[in-house]
């Protein structure tokens, strides 16, 4: 039996909830949500920014973004962007893993290995001054990846955690300098 296309996507949980609370108030020019899923963020930031972009691999899940986002875009995290936003956000898929059986989630060796990918493709979009927003978890290898990030022209520092049952949230800013 095929999934049907709406079973596609990431739909918003508590790690979604949790990063939208704390991008609701940032403003400015453009915003990109990487690995948009449902366009949840891409959804909050559009209160706040004139051009929201979203991309995901999914071209399921850019249907579903596409409710309530116009400009979507199915690429590789932000390899077909070839300009500056003001704030990147993404929830990544952070959970330790052998293979990706679930890219939503599937981060692969402590983590990192999607991660790290998704990380360096955002660095060439923002812009100077601008920030990047990740969550990620502490399942996975965050000290590493946060020094990942400074290595591609960022302060990174943790700016919120929050306890759940089997792990704890991390949500990581980096401006870039």
């Amino acid at each position: 039996m095929q999934k049907k296309s709406f079973d596609k996507y990431y739909k918003p949980a508590e790690d979604t909830f949790f990063l939208a609370d704390n991008i609701q108030n940032e403003k400015g020019h453009a915003a990109l949500d990487i690995g948009t899923g449902s366009g949840y963020l891409a959804n909050i930031l559009s209160n706040n920014f004139e051009l929201v972009v979203a991309t995901d691999i999914s071209l399921d899940a850019l249907k579903k973004a596409h409710e309530s986002v116009e400009n979507c875009i199915c690429c590789n995290s932000a390899d077909a962007l070839h300009c500056s936003f003001d704030l990147v956000v993404c929830n990544l898929p952070y959970l330790p893993s052998d293979q990706v059986a679930d890219p939503t989630v599937d981060g692969l060796e402590e983590g990192l290995g999607i991660t790290s990918g998704i990380i360096k493709s955002a660095s060439n979009t923002v812009g100077k001054n601008g920030k990047l927003v990740f969550l990620t978890s502490s399942l996975a290898n965050y000290q590493e990846l946060i020094r990942r990030t400074e290595s591609l022209g960022f302060s990174a520092k943790i700016v919120s955690k929050k306890k759940l049952f089997f792990e704890e949230l991390i949500l990581v800013e980096c401006v870039k300098l």
